[in-house]
This record gives C-alpha cells, sequence and structure tokens, in this order.
C-alpha cells in the first residue's frame, strides 16, 4: 500500500538511520536562528561580541547529542542560556535551543526527569526575566508558554509513539495468532484426510481379504459364487479408487481446482454400502426410525464414514453373521446403533484405530460414542450425533461451539 505522504515517510526513514545527521543539522538549524542578531544587528540595539555569539552556539551544539543523553544535553542548554542573557551581548531574544532541548526531554526522559527540568525551565527563564531583563508583565507569558508549548509537543511525541508501538506489538501478537491458527486448521485437515484413507483402506482391503480366501474355497465346488467373490473384489477396488481419487483431488486443489470434486457419500449410500459388505459374507440389516431430517455436510459424512468403519470391524475382527444397524432420528440429534451378533470383545484386545477413528469423528461433529459388548453377546458401536448447526435448524434455536476441539451442542432440547 502506498504511503500518502512519501517525503515524510522518507525523512522518518533517514531520522531513524542516521540519527546524528539529523541532530547535527538540527543544531546548524538552531546556531543559525541564534546568529540572526549578529547577521542582521538592530542600530541602536544590544551590543555584540565574540563571546556572546560563543554563548549562543553553546546553546545549539550540544543538540547533536540530544536523543543520546536528553536530560545532559537539556541541563548544559539551561547552564549557557543564563549566562547569555547574563552576560547580555546580546541576550537571548528566543531560546531556541532551550526548545528543543525540552521538546527531546518530554519525549524520552523518564517523568521524574522531565518535570525537573521543565519546572527549572519555567523557574529560570522568570528569574532571568524578572531580575535581569526587567520584563513587563505581557512578555511572561509569550516566553514561558513557548517553553510550556515545546514541552507539551515533547509530550504528545511520547504519546504517539507509544500507541504506535502498541498497534505494531497488537498487530504482531496477531500474526502470530493466525499463524498458530492456520497451523491448527491444517493439523486438523491432515487428520481428517488420514481418517477418510483410513476408513476407505480398511474397508475396501478388509473385504478385499475376506473374499479373496473365500474364493478359492469355492472354486471349484460352487464357481458362481466364486464368480461372486471375485467381482466382490473388483468392487471393492473401484470403489476405493473412486474415493482416494477425491481425496487426492482435493490434495490437488491448489493446481487443478476442478479435479476429484465428487461430492462425499453421504447416509442414502447405507444401502450400497451394506450390499458391498454382504458380499462378503456378513448379512446386513439396516432400519430407520423417525423423520430424517437434513444434516449439516460434516455430520453427514461422519455418520457414513462411521457406519462403514464399524462395519469394517466387524468383517475384520467380529466372526459375525449378522449385523444391524440403526438409524433413530430425533429433533435434535440422529443416534446410530451398530451391532453385531460375533464375539464381542475380549479383555486381551484393544480399542484399535478404527474405533479411535470413531469417537474423533463424532466428537468433532459435537457428538459421543460409546462402544462395547452388548447385553446380549456381540459388540456394539452407539453413536449420537447433532442434527443441526444453526440456531434455527431445529425448534430448541441450538448452535455449535466453534473452537478447538469438540464442538458442543448448546441449547439444544
Amino acid at each position: 500500500m502506498q504511503r500518502p505522504f512519501p517525503a515524510l515517510s522518507r525523512l522518518r526513514t533517514t531520522h531513524t538511520a542516521h540519527p546524528y545527521v539529523v541532530d547535527t543539522a538540527l543544531a546548524a538549524l538552531v546556531l543559525f536562528a541564534v546568529s540572526l542578531q549578529f547577521l542582521f544587528p538592530d542600530e541602536g540595539g544590544d551590543p555584540l561580541s565574540a563571546a556572546g555569539f560563543a554563548l549562543g552556539a553553546g546553546t545549539a551544539a550540544p543538540l547533536i547529542w540530544r536523543r543520546r543523553a536528553p536530560f545532559a544535553c537539556a541541563s548544559v542548554i539551561a547552564v549557557f542560556t543564563p549566562v547569555m542573557a547574563l552576560y547580555h551581548r546580546p541576550p537571548p531574544d528566543v531560546c531556541f535551543g532551550g526548545m528543543v532541548a525540552l521538546y527531546t526531554v518530554a519525549a524520552l526522559s523518564t517523568p521524574l526527569k522531565r518535570r525537573v527540568m521543565l519546572a527549572g525551565w519555567l523557574t529560570g527563564a522568570a528569574v532571568t526575566m524578572a531580575f535581569k531583563e526587567h520584563a513587563e508583565p505581557y512578555e511572561y507569558p509569550f516566553h514561558l508558554l513557548s517553553l510550556v508549548s515545546a514541552y507539551a509537543l515533547g509530550a504528545f511525541a511520547r504519546v504517539q509513539r507509544a500507541y504506535t508501538a502498541a498497534l505494531e506489538d497488537r498487530a504482531r501478537r496477531l500474526e502470530r495468532e493466525r499463524a498458530t491458527e492456520t497451523a491448527r486448521a491444517v493439523g486438523q485437515e491432515r487428520s481428517r484426510i488420514a481418517r477418510d484413507m483410513h476408513d476407505i483402506l480398511a474397508h475396501a482391503v478388509s473385504l478385499m481379504v475376506v473374499q479373496a480366501e473365500a474364493g478359492p474355497v469355492v472354486v471349484r465346488s460352487d464357481p458362481d459364487r466364486a464368480v461372486g467373490a471375485f467381482e466382490a473384489i473388483a468392487g471393492a477396488g473401484r470403489d476405493a479408487m473412486v474415493q482416494l481419487r477425491r481425496i487426492l483431488g482435493v490434495l490437488r486443489e491448489s493446481t487443478a481446482p476442478d479435479a476429484g470434486r465428487d461430492p462425499q457419500p453421504t447416509l442414502a449410500a447405507l444401502p450400497e454400502l451394506a450390499a458391498l459388505v454382504e458380499q462378503a459374507g456378513l448379512r446386513v440389516e439396516l432400519t430407520e426410525e423417525g423423520e430424517p431430517r437434513p444434516l449439516p455436510p460434516d455430520v453427514e459424512v461422519a455418520a457414513y464414514r462411521i457406519v462403514q468403519e464399524a462395519l469394517t470391524n466387524c468383517v475384520k475382527h467380529a466372526g459375525a453373521a449378522t449385523v444391524t444397524i440403526q438409524l433413530t432420528w430425533y429433533a435434535a440429534e440422529l443416534r446410530l446403533r451398530i451391532q453385531d451378533d460375533g464375539a464381542g470383545l475380549s479383555g486381551a484386545q484393544g480399542a484399535g484405530h478404527g474405533l479411535v477413528g470413531i469417537r474423533e469423528r463424532a466428537a468433532a461433529c459435537g457428538g459421543t460414542t460409546e462402544a462395547g459388548n452388548g447385553p446380549d453377546g456381540g459388540f456394539r458401536v452407539a453413536v449420537t450425533l447433532p442434527t443441526a448447526s444453526l440456531g434455527d435448524e431445529h425448534p430448541g434455536g441450538g448452535r455449535r461451539r466453534s473452537g478447538a476441539g469438540a464442538q458442543r451442542l448448546l441449547h439444544d432440547p
């Protein structure tokens, strides 16, 4: 973005990069202002002398070090200025050096030094004007207000600099927070892709292994069943390839935006999924209760993947003959129950990656998971998922809270 005053920006850059160059130029400018009394003397005015010019130079030269030692610089000028007034050849008309020194002290020094220097300058100027210059009352406001104005400008510069520093610090903090959020989003997306790939590959490979083991057994006694097994292997492989292409297309989205944008599977694909699993010799019963409701896309995909992973576990580990998938719809939630009639989970068996992935998917949608042996045997996975992500999508006006970790459903009935 182009700045509105490039010349001012360049001056600030030079001021920061070469402080002595700028301060030397400022001291030279003050010295020039002090020298005007010698360059353009008034006829019959104050007497001039070389010593008077040297005293005037003493009020300008210390400004070269004004930012390195502002209090010492102002103190030296505070000595030369009354001496110049007492010497009176010529007396200082305007305290140019003193005003610059007060500005610097107000901008850079500590509060105690600022107050001491301001009080000293005002007192010294008033005493000098009263006892040496015998100034008229109307002259006091001009000289004293000039000093106070210089001090006020320095204080304003100090406040502005502090405000700018606070804004820059806030911008850096926001930038760090944005980078952290980006890294967290990348991590979450990476975990989601890993879960998808695990579910797809585990499901497809499990079906293919089961069919590949059953095919040779029946290839002579039941050729038709063997053909069906090989077709099931091919079907599982094709389905896995389609879904993997979709995931890889998302990963290549930055270079090929239109690649692999096939829609994610939804609950409408559960009958097809059940039919594919039945080809592996496992009977699947799919039941549904209640009135189906539109689900947010993330909940829809999570529900499908959870059922898919639960069926994969049945094929791989349960040794079951039948598995039941039950979907129960309520006003604010969808309950999934996958129950098989297999051997169940023994004490030596722990939860594998499949159950971990099921819990993560449910938690990411604001849902809960229960898994374990059923009361009548077998293994059961029960998942509850919210049916809405917006406040007006269900009667309770519920909404999910965003943030790290599981999203929670608020105000649900």
